[in-house]
């Protein structure tokens, strides 16, 4: 091995991915374990080392070069003593110290941080935020989640629980989160909230080819609107189109905030919505002070489903 790795591992409600990350932020080796979220803490952490022992059962030579296992898993969690505190997606594990049990079964030092933290370091690191200082990355997928990345680090805040960028209100009178706020940015424009305006716009009855993809309107998803959009349907592009503005007024705020020298987007969502992306760095002035925010490059992610995986590795990084 030419120089020290780390694994990043992602975890999910169903699922447990590994790999190998190199200093530059390539994945190798790359292997899955089933998650039994609902199951006891020994049976969710057996799916965590069975994931880590495959990669070094298809790399042995990874064992001495490793130096450093990051993990991607559902918060709440303290990425201060990598203990996961009570996660929805996640029951088996209450305050449980995942950090701690890595490191004592397999020798290495270990660090733990949400997936939307962790993935926004990579893309400071290695992808997209190459060459910023300032760096606020935002994951649109079935949720928003968001990280602020300063210099290289992940800014957490005073408890760790800082960058909840989703949940920041933008219509008081708007649709309930799952978060139990109203109006969040996440119960706006997250693709399962895509899909639900899409099919309240055409509840009336209207001919729309999202319809005909989906096969029903009760299954219309984000992606039947993606795919309805890239062919020319007028609704889609009135729904997507709305999408944009609301988080054209989402990002007027981020910059006002932060004024990062950056906006990085990834999740499922995100290639859907880069078709707007210079419309929303066009109008963002009207939604910020700052009249220089359109300057802000609104830019695509580097590491797409690798995300996890890669963010997790760049957690064990000196520059984390």
């Amino acid at each position: 091995m030419p120089e020290a790795m780390t694994i990043g591992v992602d975890i999910g409600g169903t699922k447990v991915a590994a790999g190998l990350v190199d200093s530059s932020g390539g994945i190798t080796h790359k292997t899955r374990a089933p998650m039994v979220a609902t199951g006891d803490a020994a049976t969710g952490f057996a799916a965590v080392k069975e994931a880590v022992d495959a990669v070094f059962s298809e790399f042995p030579e990874a064992r001495a070069a490793v130096t450093g296992i990051g993990i991607c898993a559902p918060g709440p969690l303290d990425p201060n003593t990598g203990v996961v505190l009570n996660p929805p997606n996640l029951p088996c594990w209450r305050d449980f110290p995942l950090a701690a049990e890595v490191e004592r079964v397999f020798g290495v030092p270990a660090r733990v941080d949400n997936d939307a933290n962790a993935a926004g370091l990579a893309e400071a690191l290695w992808g997209a935020a190459v060459g910023y200082t300032n760096v606020f990355y935002a994951t649109i997928g079935t949720g928003i989640g968001t990280g602020i990345v300063f210099d290289r680090k992940i800014y957490h805040g005073r408890t760790g629980s800082a960058a909840e960028g989703g949940h920041m209100t933008i219509d008081f009178h708007g649709h309930r989160c799952g978060c139990g706020k109203r109006g969040c940015i996440e119960a706006l424009a997250s693709g399962p909230n895509i899909a639900r305006r899409a099919r309240a716009k055409l509840r009336g009855g209207g001919k729309s080819r999202i319809v005909e993809l989906a096969g029903s309107l009760e299954q219309v998803r984000a992606e039947h609107v993606g795919q309805a959009f890239r062919e020319g349907d007028p609704v889609a592009t009135e729904v997507l189109a709305k999408t944009a503005h609301l988080l054209t007024v989402w990002l007027g705020n981020i910059v006002d905030l932060l004024e990062p020298d950056v906006m990085v987007v990834g999740g499922g969502v995100s290639e859907l919505m880069s078709s707007f992306f210079e419309t929303i760095s066009d109008n963002l002035s009207h939604w910020a002070i700052n009249q220089r925010a359109g300057e802000i490059p609104l830019v695509m992610a580097r590491f797409g489903a690798d995300a996890g995986i890669a963010g997790a590795g760049a957690l064990c990084r000196s520059a984390a």
